[in-house]
């Protein structure tokens, strides 16, 4: 039997392939080695938001006295029946994407490890599966710096921390990306003494210096220990917990703590899958290489989602299902730049993006001019507490075309939503300022940077008309 496509990975990415392809007539088989559903739903973006639930309900409980509210006493974190939560919402949502789930969609489900035999097979066990079109997602796996003495002491991933029963008395976060930002700040809610390492003069390096900064203000009054342009340089156990050793410029340090996680570094799942005689060029670091319509060297072979993406998002992995789809089954040439992405940093406050930053503008010569509304001057977010971030919309100088922005709020998450999908739309910021919203709302604080764009963009000359014509309709 040949398939009209073979799927080689059952995460989020694969999935979405798989079904939409069988949707529309195809003969699909998905093979997949552990549990389906990939990092987001069992280890990632799943767990780690029901468990930040959970911490923002204990972080608003506590500061229930600034509404008038007596804050309960003896506030008791039931860190075991918090993580059976998790448990159970990531039980729940796997549902969706089960073996069952997927064979009664009419996907041929097949379990076991993938290796290519050439360019056309797929061998499974002892199956060998022909394709017409075949994609690779299969994912990316946790990549731990080689620290002497880490391994030996021991250390959490993100493949490992869901699996806690109690919280870590002291609790150390190795890198400030997303995941550690989000983690750290958790995990300090729900109890821990978290102390955070970063190598690099900020956290979140890909996001604006004002945004991190913020985020480094927040952990730094809720309590948290910070360690900016720092290393871990060693790991050692004495007396049951561990010491890390740290250097920043010449001074050094240690801490000691219950557990490490650490949320640096991932590497993409190539190996065992003989791409080779495949002929699919991988690179070690970075995954499989792709063109922008998603194709290998080999160019009846695709691939999807961390395995070659650099920037690993669900949201992504969803967008490109649909594009591997198209340019597979239907010869279509949609492509993987054509499309607008936004991303979110799930800490509170979040800190959310789309499109290009300054530093991207100027790198290309584009002139841009800036519009930032503080949200402490955002009505809702005054009246929820909620004062902390901004947003910043970069239009094109001269227009009213939309750039990027950054969102930096409690829900900033959602608020980037809308400016995204002005974006794809190619709806001006002009346009965004007659949009009549609900009030209150903390969204209001993007009208109020369109409201700005419109004033500064009257000229002189529109001034003079203006004012004439309000003087005939005096007359």
């Amino acid at each position: 039997m040949t398939y009209n496509l073979v799927v080689v990975g059952g995460g989020p990415a694969g999935i979405l392939v798989a079904m939409r392809a069988v949707s529309l007539g195809a003969k699909v088989a998905l093979v997949e080695r552990a549990e389906l559903g990939g990092v987001c739903i069992n280890v990632g973006c799943i767990p780690s938001k029901a468990l930040i639930a959970t911490s923002r309900v204990v972080a608003d409980a506590r500061n229930a006295k600034h509404f008038g509210a007596g804050a309960p006493r003896d506030l008791d974190v039931d860190f075991g029946a918090a993580m059976e939560r998790v448990r159970h919402v990531r039980d729940r949502v796997a549902k969706g994407s089960s073996v069952e789930s997927l064979e009664s969609m009419g996907i041929e489900v097949v379990r076991g490890d993938a290796s290519f035999v050439d360019s056309r097979t797929v061998k499974v066990g002892a199956r060998e599966l022909r394709f017409k079109k075949a994609l690779i997602a299969t994912g990316a796996r946790p990549k731990p710096p080689t620290i002497p003495g880490l391994v030996d002491a021991g250390y959490l991933t993100y493949e490992t921390v869901f699996d806690l029963r109690a919280c870590p008395r002291r609790f150390l976060v190795m890198g400030g990306g997303p995941t550690g930002c989000e983690l750290a700040q958790a995990f300090h809610r729900l109890g821990a003494h978290v102390t955070i390492v970063q190598d690099e003069p900020m956290f979140l390096r890909q996001e604006e210096r004002d945004a991190a900064q913020i985020l480094s203000n927040v952990f730094a009054r809720e309590g948290m220990e910070l360690h900016l342009n720092t290393e871990v340089t060693s790991v050692r156990v004495e007396g049951g917990a561990k010491v890390v050793c740290l250097r920043s410029d010449d001074h050094e340090s240690s801490v000691t703590v219950d557990e490490i996680f650490v949320g640096t570094g991932r590497v993409a799942n190539v190996d065992g899958l003989n791409l080779e005689a495949a002929r699919v060029e991988y690179d070690e670091t970075h995954g499989i290489v792709v063109d922008d319509f998603l194709r290998t060297t080999n160019h009846r072979i695709y691939a999807a989602g961390d395995v070659c993406f650099e920037h690993k998002f669900i949201h992504i992995e969803d967008a490109s299902a649909r594009i591997v789809v198209d340019n597979a089954l239907f010869l279509r040439r949609e492509r993987l730049s054509a499309l607008t992405i936004p991303w979110c940093t799930y800490t509170d406050p979040e800190i959310a993006h789309v499109g290009m930053y300054v530093r991207d503008a100027i790198a290309r010569g584009i002139p841009i001019k800036t519009f930032t509304v503080l949200m402490h001057d955002v009505d809702r977010a005054i009246t929820d507490a909620e004062e902390d971030g901004f947003v910043k919309i970069h239009v094109r100088e001269g227009t009213d075309e939309i750039l990027g922005a950054t969102v930096v709020a409690r829900h900033a998450g959602e608020m980037i939503n809308d400016l995204s999908l002005a974006m794809t739309a190619k709806i001006g910021l002009s346009e965004i300022a007659r949009v009549v919203r609900a009030y209150p709302t903390q969204a209001a604080a993007v009208k109020m940077a369109a409201d700005a764009y419109e004033s500064a963009s009257v000229t002189p000359r529109r001034k003079k008309l203006r004012s004439a014509w309000n003087r005939l309709l005096r007359l």
